[in-house]
């Protein structure tokens, strides 16, 4: 980590969700005890358990909008689920972090969600004419990741940016894998590309589990060949979308939301939306983006685990019990 820059005294964090409550919390335990953490949420109940849990730790205090959020830190975060809920935080309206653009001058910003680019750029150039810095930097490793503190961050800018040793130090707190990714909005473009080959590597992965079951193959054994054969993953060694072959794995939790269905059919969308404004061939697109969209539909799979794709392809979830 960076020694180089001193951690601010203010750091203000916008969403407390599934990822964003790990992230913020792993601010709060490595953050000097002296610097203030300022929160918000939607739920304010969310927020006020938040302060709760760990305000021991260090000032916590609950903002009402992103508009005190923005006035009171000298660094911003946010991670909220789509780009209208970006919008909404960056307003210019009442209770919006630019309704005083004034109090955003020279401060940083760090957007983290994953959103379409042409919004990321809208706001940008609001943060920036307000004389502030914007980086968007997306997160990639899940719940999981953001509980452990190991996520990856994709960063829009180059090696070169004046903030970078800062920028770096913050993530630092939250994540071990950061890469400058050249620009602005590129950050954002590399995660969405991510997002696009992941969900459909756990579409292919849920099928073969699926197939493999049904011509007679143990899927534990089949988890363990794929580790070490051509059709290994992320998905399969960490987040395996059969219940009951890895513990751990939130197939194995009724697939207890980690990166919901319906977030990963957004996300999907994103890519889609982006190849055509590039004419990318993208083959596989319309037939994955038709799962996600009908899964997230589908009142067995909506709100959970991604991964529940196994689920909705008609996989087997008893296999243990009924002895196959």
């Amino acid at each position: 980590m960076s020694t180089q820059w001193c951690m601010p005294a203010s750091v203000g964090f916008v969403g407390l969700g599934a990822m964003g409550w790990h992230m913020a919390r792993n601010l709060r335990q490595k953050l000097p005890s002296s610097s203030t953490l300022y929160i918000n949420d939607v739920v304010k109940s969310v927020s006020e358990r938040f302060a709760a849990e760990y305000g021991s730790l260090g000032p916590v205090v609950i903002s009402q909008n992103a508009a005190e959020v923005a006035k009171h830190s000298d660094v911003i975060l946010s991670i909220v689920p789509e780009g209208k809920h970006v919008a909404a935080v960056y307003a210019t309206t009442e209770g919006g972090a630019l309704s005083d653009p004034a109090v955003l001058k020279g401060k940083l910003v760090l957007e983290c969600s994953t959103i379409d680019v042409a919004t990321s750029r809208e706001v940008a150039a609001a943060v920036e004419a307000a004389g502030a810095v914007f980086v968007d930097a997306p997160v990639s490793g899940g719940s999981a990741g953001a509980d452990k503190g190991t996520l990856t961050f994709m960063m829009g800018l180059n090696a070169g940016h004046a903030r970078l040793a800062e920028i770096r130090t913050l993530l630092e707190l939250m994540g071990k894998n950061i890469f400058e990714c050249g620009g602005p909005t590129l950050g954002l473009c590399t995660k969405i590309c991510n997002n696009y080959v992941g969900g459909t590597i756990a579409i292919a992965t849920s099928e073969g589990f699926n197939l493999a079951m049904r011509l007679g193959v143990d899927p534990v054994t089949f988890r363990d060949v794929l580790a070490v054969s051509t059709g290994g993953s992320w998905v399969n060694q960490s987040c395996n979308p059969v219940p009951g072959v890895q513990a751990e794995a939130p197939a194995s939790d009724d697939y207890a939301p980690g990166f919901k269905v319906q977030f990963m059919r957004k996300d999907y969308n994103l890519a889609v939306e982006a190849a055509k404004l590039v004419d990318a061939k993208m083959y596989l697109a319309e037939s994955g983006l038709d799962v996600y969209t009908r899964a997230s539909a589908d009142p067995n799979c909506v709100d959970r685990d991604s991964r529940v794709v196994y689920r909705f392809i008609g996989g087997d979830e008893n296999w243990k019990k009924d002895g196959k």
